[in-house]
């Protein structure tokens, strides 16, 4: 008989560990917590979870409430991808039916059900993604590309001169609200404070709920704009689709869009630019221009996708996943973050993914992100015409004084500091360059003039050679035509927005 999580299990004293055992500070029945004291590594928590249970585990969430966290990378694509067996509404998870879950649950507004299309399925699902997937489709990905660019210009036209700057919260935390706000349509809405109360939101706060409601208010109120009169927006869309959402529907799903792809990008958009900066494998061969920067953000999907956990999934019926035995109303975590690093697919670490898409990020099935190509053109573009204005960049410290704030469900890095040499800002609109600063020109002086010494008066004539016939100057030659732009020079002009 496969194992059972021991959490659905009537709880059993014996199986307490007594006082003095390493393991006493576990939960109920020997389990691992996934917080508070012991949790502060979740990376090195997950590696001692598969060799002590292998590519299923059970642990305790906050409350002590039981889930089961999904280690392998097959065990995590096959969940993912298996509607029959496995769903995104928490409405049947036992726990929550038993009343174990409390409404104050730091976990709740990851757990609770909204009629949105990341918790539904069957025709309801189809019929909301639908609609958010056909919003999507109507996005000019070469017009992105270029507000891409050109507000990368912007960002570091505020910092260019300084020398110095902190890449997370002047750039990694403003390029993606940028870019998704232009998108739903909302640009005018995009400020300081939109970025802080989405940053805020997803700390977890005691001011996140009025951040919350600050959010949901900016979007209600493009949803009743749009209402009254449709722009070529992602709101739009959402509105005129067929599928016929309600107003509700439609700001829920603007929500969900903003927030997922916001948070999801800007910690991919960090983990390059600290990838790039810090590894010498890909910040060599990126100056020797044998790795694209697409292929450094692949490697940094791989190594430290932007969920390391999403909340959750559910049994639909008694199944085995893992060698481990599954009752119907359990609750399983998606863990990309472990499931990357699964040695059955990479018993090494240090190998290069390059060209290998297999990787969790973005999860995979009915679920699968719909905003994954935003993503990567953002952090594409973000990272290439950076890298374009500042060919110097350097950290400012020692890579391991870098620090990050960890959950659950993800891990964001709190800083990036960087100096360069000072450059001079540019014109927003036009392709981002080097743009050195000029060095100084010499300046004439009158002392250096009389200081110079003077001609000898009378001076000996020296014999001069004897005279030669100078031919007449040959006529200009006619300018060459210009070449045209080869196929590679065309594709760099167009993946770079200009």
């Amino acid at each position: 008989m496969t194992p059972e999580h021991p959490g659905t299990t009537t709880h059993d004293p014996a199986r307490v560990p007594p006082p003095g055992c390493p393991a006493h500070d576990r939960g109920p029945g020997g389990l691992v917590r996934l917080y508070g004291p012991g949790a502060e590594n979740l990376g090195d928590l997950y590696e001692d979870l598969r060799e002590e249970h292998g590519a299923v585990a059970p642990v305790l969430l906050h409350d002590d409430v039981p889930m089961w966290i999904v280690l392998g990378h097959a065990e995590n694509l096959h969940m993912v991808t298996s509607p029959a067996e496995y769903c995104r509404d928490s409405r049947i998870w036992t726990p929550l039916k038993e009343g174990r879950v409390s409404p104050d649950n730091p976990l709740m507004p990851h757990i609770t059900w909204e009629p949105i299309c990341s918790h539904t399925e069957g025709e309801e699902h189809q019929r909301l993604r639908g609609a958010v997937m056909a919003a999507m489709s109507t996005i000019n990905h070469r017009a992105l590309r270029r507000y891409i660019n050109r507000y990368t210009q912007r960002l570091v036209n505020r910092f260019c001169e300084k020398g110095h700057a902190d890449l997370v919260s002047q750039f990694a935390d403003h390029l993606p609200m940028a870019v998704m706000c232009e998108i739903l349509g909302l640009p005018e809405e995009y400020n300081e404070r939109m970025v802080h109360a989405a940053r805020d939101m997803l700390k977890g706060t005691e001011t996140a709920i009025a951040s919350h409601a600050y959010v949901m208010e900016k979007l209600s109120e493009l949803t009743a704009r749009r209402r009254q009169e449709q722009e070529e927006d992602f709101a739009s869309e959402l509105i005129s689709h067929p599928a016929g959402l309600t107003d509700d529907e439609v700001t829920k799903h603007l929500w969900l869009v903003l927030m997922a792809a916001y948070e999801a990008t800007a910690n991919l958009l960090a983990n390059a630019l600290r990838m790039v900066l810090t590894d010498d494998r890909f910040y060599a061969r990126l100056n020797g221009g044998q790795m694209t920067v697409m292929e450094a953000v692949e490697q940094s999907l791989w190594d430290e996708p932007p969920f390391s956990a999403v909340f959750a999934y559910y049994a639909k019926q008694d199944t085995e996943l893992g060698g481990k035995r599954i009752r119907k109303g359990d609750g399983l975590l998606f863990a990309p973050v472990a499931g990357n690093i699964d040695p059955r697919v990479r018993p090494d670490l240090s190998a290069n993914m390059k060209g290998n898409r297999s990787h969790l990020a973005f999860g995979g099935g009915p679920h699968e992100c719909p905003g994954q190509d935003i993503g990567r053109a953002i952090a594409e573009v973000g990272v290439d015409a950076l890298l374009m204005r500042l060919p110097d960049v350097q950290l400012d410290c020692d890579e391991e004084e870098l620090r990050y704030r960890e959950s659950i469900s993800s891990r964001h890095l709190i800083e990036l500091p960087v100096r360069f040499d000072p450059k001079p800002q540019q014109d927003v609109m036009a392709a981002p360059s080097h743009g050195s600063v000029a060095p100084p020109q010499p300046q004439w002086k009158v002392a250096d003039i009389l200081a110079e010494p003077l001609p000898d008066p009378d001076p000996v004539p020296e014999p001069q050679p004897p005279r030669q016939e100078i031919p007449p100057p040959a006529p200009p030659a006619e300018p060459e035509p210009q070449r045209p732009l080869g196929a590679w020079q065309r594709f760099l002009r167009w993946w770079r927005g200009y």
